[in-house]
């Protein structure tokens, strides 16, 4: 099928408010709320310089594929390139790949709504949290894609809003002292506590893994390119947006905590969010961060579920995976692929008896693998989308990679790197076992469907 034929079939319902939302949040998780202690311990202070290179490198991912994706709006974005400009396994592998990372993100987010639910109510069982989130949350992608925009919107929103108040506060703390008997705090804590690189270079570099792994899901806005209204205006915003996002939520958020408080005490005393909160005599503190967590997991699990839906789509359309998958419900959303991902994702409500914590922190390792394999695919079929065009083609792109080829080239080159780091880790050495068998079983079932692709041609053309 045409991408012509493609974007005529799939809604474009997207506003750009639910686009910049949707690329905000992406590149928000719940893991710079209750997780961002283990990076600061890590790397101490110079954890910010981790977070600004991370931050420059995936800000030259998201042009890579924002040229793609404004000159070729379709809603396979990387999977659907891949498969146009790399050949049908790197389609496949890539499509399978990173739905099956939203499948694993999805069941570690589905199980944190629980773990806090249980603050408030703690006699009600993980699983069932759990099995209401996903029936809710499957239900509103059902509905159309207005439906999702419209709740990642909000999801998003209140994890902003809550970022933008602990920086505005953490400032006043700073400079004003206020809640601090009115003595301004300073910035020592920053060099004074082993100094601004307490655990050596080693340190910072080793950060890097943590603070890649911390992005996955910025890539989602090119998912969403092929049902935005306006890509062509939407996109370039969002994705020239996303170096400043990184700035402010991480690099402000993580630089006043730090501030206020010494890094090797970060988190050992619970969140630093709620400690800032509770600083300045906010009432209910803690429940305020309890409730924008779970929106913050609520948020990704619902566009993990919009993104797995989607790439099936796709995958049905390349001839990738099963017919069954490429026909769309009444209001354009792809229903059947919806479905299937959240029949998948009813594992992690049987998980939440029977597997450790552990187990997730393992699949989530392999999880991570799959969209670094992502980020590295959209760089090297921008490569392949360049030289494909001739050169009054690639001067009347819209919106051009800055700096091509050489910050490609760079950007791979870091992307091996923090894989390389990772077996120096020891949580998330399995992750480099496993990731090699899921690509083997991935090329085993792709020569498998080429097999009886081709086979059922040849019937095809006989009995015609």
């Amino acid at each position: 099928m045409s991408k012509v034929n493609q974007n005529k079939r799939l809604q474009r319902g997207l506003d750009n408010r639910h686009i910049q939302l949707i690329a905000l949040g992406g590149a928000i998780g719940v893991g710079l709320f209750y997780g961002s202690s283990a990076t600061i311990q890590m790397a101490g202070p110079s954890i910010l310089i981790s977070y600004l290179v991370g931050g420059l490198v995936i800000f030259t991912i998201m042009r890579a594929l924002g040229e793609m994706a404004v000159d070729e709006p379709v809603s396979g974005s990387f999977s659907t390139y891949a498969h146009r400009y790399l050949g049908t396994f790197a389609g496949y592998l890539t499509g399978w790949t990173y739905w099956f990372m939203w499948v694993v993100v999805g069941m570690a987010e589905i199980t944190v709504v629980g773990v806090y639910v249980n603050y408030w109510f703690p006699e009600i069982p993980h699983w069932l949290t759990a099995l209401a989130v996903l029936i809710v949350i499957t239900m509103i992608n059902l509905a159309n894609v207005k439906a999702y925009g419209e709740f990642e919107f909000w999801f998003a929103l209140i994890k902003v809003v809550a970022i933008i108040g602990m920086i505005l506060l953490g400032l006043g703390i700073i400079f004003l002292g206020i809640g601090n008997g009115g003595h301004p705090i300073g910035f020592d804590n920053l060099w004074t506590h082993g100094g601004f690189m307490p655990n050596g270079i080693n340190g910072m570099i080793m950060s890097l893994v943590l603070v890649m792994f911390s992005f996955g899901g910025v890539e989602l806005v090119g998912i969403t390119a092929g049902e935005a209204k306006n890509p062509q205006q939407s996109i370039p915003l969002a994705i020239n947006n996303v170096i400043w996002r990184i700035l402010i939520f991480y690099i402000g958020a993580l630089g006043v905590m730090m501030i206020l408080y010494p890094w090797n005490e970060v988190g050992t005393n619970g969140s630093p969010f709620v400690l800032i909160f509770a600083k300045v005599g906010i009432p209910g503190a803690a429940q305020i961060i309890n409730f924008v967590v779970i929106t913050a997991a609520l948020s990704a699990f619902n566009s993990g579920l919009f993104a797995s839906g989607r790439m099936l789509y796709n995958l049905s359309l390349q001839n990738n995976g099963p017919k069954y998958f490429g026909k769309l419900s009444k209001n354009g959303s792809p229903r059947r692929g919806i479905l299937f991902s959240s029949l998948f994702l009813l594992v992690a409500v049987v998980l939440n008896y029977i597997v450790p914590e552990k187990v997730f922190l393992y699949i989530s390792s392999v999880a991570t693998v799959s969209v670094i394999t992502s980020w590295t695919i959209i760089l090297i079929t921008q490569l392949k989308f360049r030289q494909s065009k001739t050169k009054k083609e690639i001067e009347k792109l819209a919106f051009k990679m800055p700096l091509y080829p050489v910050s490609t080239y760079l950007a791979l080159t870091f992307l091996a790197f923090v894989i390389v780091l990772m077996g120096f880790i020891k949580d998330m050495r399995i992750a480099l076992v496993v990731a090699p068998i899921w690509f083997l079983i991935l090329y085993i079932g792709y020569k498998i469907k080429k097999k009886d692709f081709t086979e059922s041609t040849i019937e095809e053309e006989i009995v015609g």
